[in-house]
């Protein structure tokens, strides 16, 4: 039987990808935006800065402070690389989100596995135009020119046959659709894998999709953490004796830190306590937080594994004075 070998979980933000000192590009996409998350409810930029004035976030973005993190932040890719390269899995599962890049709302599913023989990484088209600071990041998940990446379509329908056996009605893909783009690309979630963790050093993967940022049929917090119980569960039946690692994709929080509550997640996956991962508030999941649920998944699928959470680092990337931001994660399950 298959058996998994290694869990990670990485945040995958476009400033993970940019010099600290062009941040200022992305907080200027924060004062566009009317839907700024904090504590469940949205607030545009001007309500957020008199919000959460006390707690005087300009002290937080300077530069020195911001070039700081960003060195935090690519000592802990780097290692998450190397222990993906040391522990050499043969195949990986990653899960991770579309944030419309292929499924609009002509078809939106809740969760979805791909198993198709092979995906493209493309770029975005040079005619598209992106929001403040995204151009700049891009190459952090995607290649220059269209890349094909190798997937491992056999655990992939083993998986899809296996949650469907388990009471997971999975949607199922052997093309991806041609999405905002046009490109039939895969979202920046796994690009993010592929370029940054995996180096460009392809490993056959197979994309595991959660809808975390969509309602009305996002998972809940129950439903994601099953979901991923649900995968360990198959990886493990699995009649091979290939060696599997369970990668999640994107979070903490964000576009608004919001540090307790990225403690609060972290100390429940720590503890492998079931009870204090399913009762995390889900209602304070939204927007570009509503990620963390790929971590909950991960947990899930190695929660009848002996391996052990090591967080490598938690690093809130703040990058404006009404404490918008990523904070970025950075964790590993050996």
């Amino acid at each position: 039987m298959a058996q998994i070998v290694l869990g990670m979980a990485t945040s995958h933000g476009p400033l993970l990808s940019t010099p600290p000192e062009e941040w200022n590009q992305r907080a200027e996409a924060d004062r566009r935006n009317p839907h700024l998350y904090f504590r469940g409810r949205p607030y545009r930029f001007e309500e957020l800065l008199e919000v959460r004035a006390a707690e005087h976030f300009e002290r937080e973005i300077t530069l020195e402070k911001r070039a700081a993190r960003h060195a935090a932040c690519q000592r802990a890719i780097a290692a998450l690389g190397d222990t993906l390269a040391r522990v050499a899995p043969d195949v990986v599962v990653i899960i991770g989100d579309d944030q419309e890049e292929v499924f609009l709302d002509d078809n939106m599913p809740a969760l979805a596995i791909y198993w198709g023989e092979k995906v493209i990484n493309a770029p975005v088209p040079a005619h598209f135009s992106r929001p403040p600071g995204l151009a700049i990041a891009e190459w952090g998940h995607a290649p220059p020119e269209p890349t094909t990446v190798p997937c491992a379509p056999d655990l992939a329908l083993h998986l899809i046959r296996s949650l469907i056996q388990d009471g997971f009605d999975v949607a199922q893909s052997r093309q991806l659709p041609a999405g905002r783009y046009g490109t039939h690309s895969i979202p920046h979630a796994f690009g993010f894998i592929y370029r940054r963790i995996m180096r460009d050093q392809f490993i056959p993967n197979v994309p595991v999709f959660i809808n975390t940022f969509y309602p009305p049929n996002q998972p809940s917090v129950r439903r994601c953490y099953e979901f991923g119980q649900a995968l360990g569960r198959a990886i493990a039946a699995w009649d091979s004796d290939k060696t599997v690692a369970v990668i999640a994709s994107g979070g903490l929080s964000h576009f608004v830190i919001e540090e307790d509550l990225d403690q609060q997640v972290l100390a429940a996956l720590r503890s492998r306590d079931p009870a204090a991962i399913v009762s995390l508030p889900v209602d304070l999941m939204e927007s570009g937080t509503s990620e963390i649920r790929n971590w909950i998944a991960v947990a899930g699928a190695l929660a009848d594994t002996p391996l052990e959470m090591q967080l490598i680092d938690y690093v809130p990337c703040y990058r404006s004075a009404a404490g918008t931001g990523n904070a970025m994660g950075f964790a590993q399950w050996l």
